[in-house]
């Protein structure tokens, strides 16, 4: 299949731990996940029709830890791409020095179909029949479709099966409930604290030029901190197409514009783009923070950007990396510019676990120092070794479960 991510994900495992010197046996059990669960939930609408909604949750590799985190509701979820957001997320923790491992999950569902008493309902159903769960066992966070709501009744939920207050088994709450602050714009911030530190090293300065695709939790969280910097935001776009302004957005307008009609289209002193025109805008830094395989063989020659920052998961198909990379393009990726939500779930759990809660200065030093060591560590590691930052996060990811998974005896 086309830019089928699981495959995308195991092409990268290949071409890394072939660089990293992983053993075949690593690769062999690096190259499936340890459990895969597909069940369905059938539920009664409000108007007393059965509908059977299909859900999954795969458990990619624990080796370093405790299965951990994203739940994704979506109409068009399939297995294959939850096998690959939950490698993903076993990279992620493993760049950025979490001691977890990486799990995805989700429903087969347009949550905007739903009543807000039937969502409930779902979002319910799904921890209850999740077969395993818990602090030390899969901890479940939000991702698309999912949110702070959605984890609230999902902890109620599991609670009410337990018998006991556990706020470590699930991640993203409301602080109201024991989440943690800045857990929401943890993406946002992680990928901004990372794109200050490559601009300077490129010797990039703030009158850089940025497009970003996508204006949810991640983009618009980015979006808010460069242009507060003092970066200046030339295009927006979210799921109805994007905005240009040569001279700059005010970038706090344009979230209250977002606010009151839902979409960037309309806000004044723009000129209409779409989401295509968006990737191919002359800018210096180029922030995809939407959905996955947005540049690909078909558009990569025409993009302009000297440095893009995958905002989102998978927004770069392996082609469209090479002819960007012989262009002399820097790729920040995903597994370390999008981390800081694996990196605060984690500090989330931490919390939990201690019943200590933190301010959120203190939750953001401590996402910027995990983040900027990591960033340091991939940086490190691409020079030694020669090669793209992605293969270097990659490496320095897979020598470290590699090496728990040989401790354990697994290989």
């Amino acid at each position: 299949m086309k830019n089928d991510p699981f495959e995308i994900a195991l092409n990268t495992l290949r071409t890394a731990g072939k660089i990293a010197g992983l053993g075949p046996n690593a690769i062999k059990l690096l190259s499936q996940p340890k459990r895969i669960f597909e069940f369905t939930i059938p539920m009664k609408m409000d108007n007393g029709e059965l509908r059977i909604f299909n859900a999954f949750r795969v458990h990619y590799n624990d080796a370093l830890g405790e299965i951990k985190d994203g739940t994704r509701f979506v109409p068009n979820l399939d297995l294959n791409t939850v096998k690959a957001l939950g490698f993903l997320m076993t990279i992620k923790h493993a760049v950025a020095g979490i001691p977890a491992g990486g799990g995805k999950g989700g429903i087969r569902v347009n949550p905007s179909e739903l009543s807000e008493w039937e969502f409930e309902r779902l979002v319910r159903a799904f921890i209850r029949k999740l077969p395993m769960k818990g602090a030390w066992i899969d901890v479940p966070g939000a991702d698309i479709g999912t949110s702070a709501k959605t984890q609230a009744w999902m902890l109620d939920e599991y609670e009410e099966i337990v018998g006991f207050h556990s706020p470590a088994a699930v991640n993203d709450k409301p602080a109201e409930v024991n989440g943690t602050l800045g857990s929401m714009e943890a993406t946002g911030t992680g990928a901004f604290f990372a794109t200050k530190e490559i601009v300077e090293d490129l010797g990039l300065t703030k009158k850089a030029s940025i497009a970003v695709q996508g204006f949810g939790d991640v983009g618009r969280t980015i979006t808010r901190l460069l242009h507060n910097e003092g970066f200046k935001v030339i295009a927006v776009s979210d799921i109805k197409g994007g905005i240009y302004s040569k001279e700059g957005l005010d970038v706090e307008k344009l979230v209250e514009h977002v606010e009151d009609t839902g979409f960037v289209a309309g806000f004044p002193g723009t000129v209409t783009i779409t989401n295509k025109e968006l990737l191919e805008t002359n800018c210096d830094i180029l922030i995809p923070a939407a959905v996955q395989s947005v540049i690909t063989n078909g558009n990569a020659n025409k993009i302009k950007a000297k440095l893009i920052i995958e905002g989102a998961n998978g927004p770069t198909t392996p082609g469209a990396e090479k002819i960007l990379e012989d262009k002399g393009v820097t790729i920040i990726p995903d597994v370390l510019a999008n981390c800081g939500s694996a990196i605060v779930c984690s500090f989330e759990r931490t919390q939990g676990l201690t019943d200590t809660y933190w301010d959120l200065e203190t939750v953001n030093k401590k996402l910027k120092e995990r983040i900027l060591k990591a960033y340091k560590e991939t940086i490190m590691t691409a020079k030694e070794k020669d090669t793209s930052f992605r293969n270097a996060a990659w490496i320095n990811a897979l020598i470290k479960i590699s090496k728990a998974m040989k401790a354990r005896g697994w290989i």
